[in-house]
């Protein structure tokens, strides 16, 4: 018999008792920790899932070695208008009649939701983001949770006809099949045939517009993103994507979340809110500049992005926001006066942290909702930004620049920032990447920055890489 602990409700249901009619419609979420000898890596476990499945989410924080990896989906929370306050309504009712069986204090475990939502609800959806609701999350049929050297396996089932007379031990061992499938692993990168940067001379154009505005005082900053859309000879394996990212940058939060044949998946460094219960973390990453190809260039570009009135004034814009919007909701706030420079892979960025505690009358989704789009993504303010935007961007955004992320039922959770990222959809992969327009832009030195965003992504693509 498998044990449960610290469940409230052990006489509705047992791990041996068959599931009967009056059970129906109850979500049951059940938490074990795995053996040494059942371990398997994120990773691995992500490519054996995709025997069978196509709807798969992975997340990971390899600086953190935290690592979640969903299959299937038991159960999905939707919303197209009100999105914040219905989601939370959605996922506070579902809490409310889960019987969760988890005798784990460890985030990402017990019952979890794992989504995002759009950048712009009310921007007119282009028909290759139809898969990704405005406000999407999903509770995986079977979850995978690494936390330093500890694996946890959470299987959800919401309970239906077909599992009338079955008990969940039953269950539960049928839906870990995924701990034993073999995958392939490490699959040759598929080829790029085709690179088409789409409507340059327009997103230049948009640029300019922008400069004027904000010139005329209109605006502050503007956030414009472009697209750059790549056409493959097959399919991409999307372990072998998120394996290149994992490798190249580890810095930076690797996400993936699929919906058949198509998947929206990056590597992005901005987190946009992190909650341990009532710990709050926040993080200001403004502010761009490229890697030297030198030690001695690197560090010169680093120092010139450190001192530059352009990109201290956008970031200080992102912190005054971070702070203004947070207020409501926290006490014990703490911004470091200065920023620092956070190094990636292929670029500098200007990053200030911000960490309060969350009073317990609100949750995470009063901190999303209040927080983006951030100016780093939209601009200031951000109503004439976005409408902005709206107006003059050539293309529907999506889940780009928008939060992505998980939360789970300890009331931990965690959205980034989606960023340095890409919609693959079979064989075509669009990349995006945006820039803080200001008063004083160079029009070119914003393409060029767009044009180093564009790398994480790329350069996974095309396999441009070592990984020894």
């Amino acid at each position: 018999m498998i044990p449960i602990k610290k469940c409230a409700e052990q006489k509705v249901l047992h791990i041996d008792d068959k599931i009967t009619t009056d059970q129906l419609g109850r979500l049951v979420s059940y938490t074990q920790q795995l053996s040494n000898k059942e371990k398997v890596t994120p990773l691995e476990f992500f490519n054996r899932a995709g025997v069978t499945e196509k709807n798969r989410t992975f997340w990971a924080e390899p600086q953190a070695k935290f690592y979640m990896v969903g299959v299937g989906s038991a159960y999905e929370i939707e919303a197209s208008t009100n999105r914040f306050q219905t989601t939370e309504a959605a996922w506070d009712k579902l809490l409310k009649n889960a019987l969760i069986f988890n005798e784990f204090h460890q985030a990402g475990t017990g019952l979890v939701a794992i989504g995002g939502m759009s950048f712009d609800p009310k921007r007119t959806t282009d028909k290759r983001w139809e898969k990704f609701a405005h406000s999407q999350l999903s509770v995986p049929e079977v979850l995978l949770t690494e936390s330093l050297e500890a694996q946890f396996i959470t299987v959800n089932v919401f309970l239906e006809e077909k599992h009338l007379g079955q008990t969940l031990h039953t269950i539960f061992k049928e839906k870990k099949q995924f701990l034993q499938q073999s995958s392939v692993m490490n699959e040759p990168n598929a080829k790029i045939i085709k690179k088409d940067e789409q409507a340059v001379t327009e997103w230049k154009a948009s640029v300019q517009k922008a400069i004027d505005e904000i010139n005329n005082e209109q605006a502050e900053k503007i956030v414009l993103a472009r697209e750059l859309r790549i056409t493959l000879n097959r399919s991409p394996h999307l372990g072998t994507v998120l394996q290149g990212l994992l490798h190249t940058q580890p810095t930076s939060y690797i996400f993936a979340i699929e919906r058949g044949e198509n998947c929206f998946v990056g590597a992005t460094p901005e987190r946009l809110v992190r909650v341990e219960e009532d710990d709050l973390l926040s993080t200001c990453l403004a502010g761009t500049a490229p890697r030297g190809t030198t030690d001695t260039s690197d560090e010169k570009l680093r120092v010139s992005l450190f001192n530059d009135a352009k990109n201290r004034l956008e970031h200080n814009h992102v912190v005054q926001m971070i702070r203004e919007a947070i207020t409501p909701y926290c006490t014990h706030m703490n911004i470091p006066e200065t920023p620092t420079v956070k190094t990636l892979k292929n670029l500098h960025h200007l990053y200030t942290p911000v960490t309060a505690t969350l009073n317990e009358n609100y949750s995470i989704f009063n901190i999303v909702e209040a927080l983006h789009p951030t100016p780093a993504l939209g601009g200031v303010p951000y109503e004439k930004s976005l409408a902005f935007i709206r107006d003059h961007e050539s293309f529907d955004r999506g889940w780009f620049g928008a939060p992505v992320g998980w939360l789970d039922s300890q009331r931990n959770g965690e959205f980034a920032v989606a960023i340095r990222s890409g919609l693959i959809q079979q064989n075509i992969a669009s990349l995006f990447a945006g820039c803080g327009v200001m008063g004083d832009s160079n029009i070119d030195e914003e393409y060029e920055e767009t044009g180093i965003k564009f790398l994480p992504m790329l350069n996974v693509l095309e396999g441009n890489y070592d990984v020894s």
